[in-house]
């Protein structure tokens, strides 16, 4: 029998209230309802979620309980908690998130991790240069410039208001000062002069034809521009594999987050253009190709090998 909502002259805890919110998440196929109700009694609370296990038989004032009312009627809709929250967790990060951003995904974490094992491989004099393309709200970049801060990160969104997402984050991280942000289409507001060592991008690849099959949180509510990879998926892929090259230095790294099933195309336009190699494809944690690696050829090297 589905719960019923709280009435408001009873007194509830912050456990009874907890009670009653996932039981009342669940009735309404809300996936993970007690984490969720965890995390917006925290928020409205303005405190974290220990707080609400070493104070279960704190009061709710009335104030509090109707905002957590309202976050509740929000996330049965289906608004996503990290937007209700204003925030999401992100390698060891937390980042502000709004509607104006995708919200970063665990899955994204593992192009952090074989981005920083490239820059492992390489002395930090001279310290390299970064390109984070479609940065959003800065997961990538600043993920890279809290484990590797001797570097010179850059990164870019076509969304003015993306970017200043990622400037705020940045500055909640103490990070502004090695992190330069700009506003461009892909490389539209780099000059083309091959001075990166290392380009990184999480960009759209949802096929349009799927985008109506994804959850509701994701269709109603995420930025369409963030997920909206045209046709095939593939229209990011092309812009940034066909101009990459120009950007890059000699041997230099490109690494991108692909779809599970999209690593033969984006690496055949890769080998089309003639201009990369060292090709390698990671895996995410649930076995799914997830991360592209190519290098540009080192161009003295090969007419060398020729």
């Amino acid at each position: 029998m589905p719960t019923p909502p709280p009435a408001a002259n009873l007194q509830w805890t912050v456990q009874r209230i907890l009670q009653w919110a996932g039981g009342y998440l669940k009735d309404r196929g809300i996936d993970s309802p007690r984490s969720a109700a965890e995390m917006m009694l925290a928020h409205a609370l303005g405190t974290d979620r220990i707080h609400l296990y070493m104070y279960p038989d704190k009061p709710l004032k009335k104030t509090e309980l109707a905002v957590f009312k309202d976050y509740i009627r929000r996330r049965i809709r289906r608004e996503p908690v990290a937007y209700i929250v204003g925030r999401k967790g992100f390698w060891s990060l937390e980042l502000g998130v709004t509607p104006a951003v995708l919200i970063p995904r665990p899955e994204t974490e593992c192009l952090v991790e074989a981005a920083l094992a490239v820059l492992a491989g390489r002395a930090i004099v001279p310290a390299a240069r970064i390109l984070d393309l479609g940065t959003g709200a800065g997961a990538i970049v600043l993920a890279l410039a809290s484990e590797a801060g001797a570097h010179c990160f850059f990164a870019s969104d076509v969304s003015p208001e993306a970017v200043a997402v990622a400037r705020r984050n940045a500055a909640a991280a103490g990070l502004s000062e090695r992190v330069h942000f700009f506003v461009g289409d892909w490389f539209s507001a780099v000059r083309p002069d091959p001075v990166f060592d290392l380009i990184v991008s999480n960009p759209p690849y949802v096929a349009r034809g799927d985008m109506a099959g994804l959850q509701p949180e994701i269709v109603r509510y995420e930025p369409k521009l963030a997920l909206d990879g045209d046709e095939d998926g593939l229209r990011s892929y092309r812009a940034i594999v066909g101009a990459a090259h120009l950007h890059l230095k000699p041997g230099g790294t490109l690494m991108l987050e692909i779809g599970h099933d999209q690593r033969e195309a984006v690496q055949s336009m890769a080998e089309q253009t003639g201009v990369y190699d060292g090709w390698g494809c990671q895996r995410d944690y649930g076995g799914h190709d997830r991360v592209m690696t190519m290098k540009k050829k080192d161009v003295a090297s090969h007419r060398k090998d020729c």
